[in-house]
């Protein structure tokens, strides 16, 4: 049976676009019997509000979405991801990172005039590595004394435990995976006991999703997903990435463009049969 999944972060109202994706992937479960699952990403506590969420619930109704079982709050698990980073921790695989983003972008600058510099990879240069080295003693002392910090997973040891992974797109075939290309991700920070990469892949093989539905735009980042995917012995998706929806000006649509939300629309009139067939989902 096809599940699929829905997984909106409530920082603004639905858009053209994300209603889009969601229309992609309820219609794939509903047009093979599946299951339609949503899930709300709300682990950013400064940019998530519930009446975000409860707007997008609305609005997918509105279209006429609906979805199966209950809806998963991200937020309302921190404590398993945080023990899925014990996990990573205990294999040795994660460190603390106490760099600024202006402590980054400094030694990005300095190294990339060295022969052997950071090397830049899908999201920009990669993290130069500052924190890797510090001793367990410091990095202890650091974290006892209240320094902020991030957990970074320590890619080259990841992807030497792992081996040689790869996935299959709908589109595109069986595709390499190179996660090492990201560098070493942020895995979770002091205030968030998790980040979009950890939650993401936990929850999709918690719930059974075994059709990934989502734009290009986050076609990279299944690299990372597959890599986490080996290290906790999950089992891996078909990915399918869509095209992204873009405007005249040919930038794609964003919670910037708020003529473009399913709120706006609706009010100015427009039916959800209307909306549907905008996007090529009539």
């Amino acid at each position: 049976m096809i599940v699929t999944r829905f997984a909106p972060s409530p920082t603004g109202l639905l858009h053209l676009g994300s209603a889009y994706s969601a229309l992609v992937g309820w219609r794939r479960a509903r047009e093979a019997g599946g299951r339609f699952l949503l899930r709300i990403e709300d682990i950013d506590p400064t940019r998530c509000r519930p009446e975000h969420e409860a707007a997008i619930l609305e609005d997918l109704a509105w279209l006429g979405i609906d979805w199966d079982g209950e809806v998963r709050r991200q937020s309302d698990h921190l404590e398993e991801y945080r023990a899925a980073l014990d996990r990573l921790a205990g294999k040795g695989l994660l460190y603390p990172c106490f760099c600024t983003r202006s402590d980054i972008e400094a030694e990005i600058a300095r190294s990339g005039h060295a022969p052997h510099g950071p090397p830049n990879g899908p999201e920009g240069p990669a993290y130069p590595g500052i924190c890797r080295a510090i001793p367990a003693s410091e990095r202890e002392a650091r974290i006892a004394a209240g320094e902020p910090h991030a957990l970074r997973l320590d890619m080259a040891q990841a992807v030497a435990l792992a081996g040689p992974l790869d996935w299959r797109d709908e589109d595109k075939g069986i595709i390499r995976a190179t996660p090492e290309a990201f560098g070493d991700v942020v895995l979770a920070r002091k205030e968030t006991p998790t980040s979009y990469h950890l939650s993401v892949t936990l929850d999709d093989a918690l719930q059974g999703v075994n059709l990934v539905t989502r734009g290009m735009d986050l076609f990279e980042a299944t690299h990372i997903h597959r890599l986490l995917q080996a290290l906790f012995d999950l089992p891996v998706p078909l990915y399918a990435h869509h095209r992204l929806l873009t405007g005249p000006d040919g930038r794609r649509y964003a919670k910037r463009d708020r003529s473009l939300t399913i709120a706006a629309l609706r009010e100015a009139g427009h039916s959800p049969a209307k909306v549907r067939a905008m996007v090529g989902m009539g």
